[in-house]
């Protein structure tokens, strides 16, 4: 499964195991938009409040299960768990890249 994602994507769900804000962060546009449970995320500051917060709240582990390229972005489903109802979930995470940068991820 990994050899299908993008390097910038590994480097992403592998900080996120790892509960690491600054690699998590690293690799987004400096005007990066995330939207995650009805909320708008803007900026790498806000961006970095919003994984914070996910972090502590949820502490999720991640789990890249699938890859498809959709209309200029890549949907990544994801086995979530952690610290909340119904766990494990399936999340689709649709990322749109620019090169290397993250520039919007929609979580769903």
């Amino acid at each position: 499964m990994k050899n299908e994602l993008h390097i910038t994507l590994e480097r992403y769900f592998t900080a996120t195991n790892r509960h690491d804000v600054g690699g998590m962060t690293a690799d987004l546009a400096e005007d990066a938009v995330v939207k995650d449970e009805g909320r708008e995320h803007r900026g790498v500051p806000a961006i970095r409040e919003w994984t914070k917060e996910t972090l502590q709240k949820y502490k999720p582990q991640v789990e890249p299960k699938k890859v498809t390229r959709e209309a200029g972005c890549t949907a990544v489903s994801v086995d979530v768990s952690g610290d909340f109802p119904g766990s494990p979930v399936t999340l689709t995470y649709r990322f749109t890249l620019d090169g290397e940068t993250i520039s919007r991820l929609e979580i769903a």
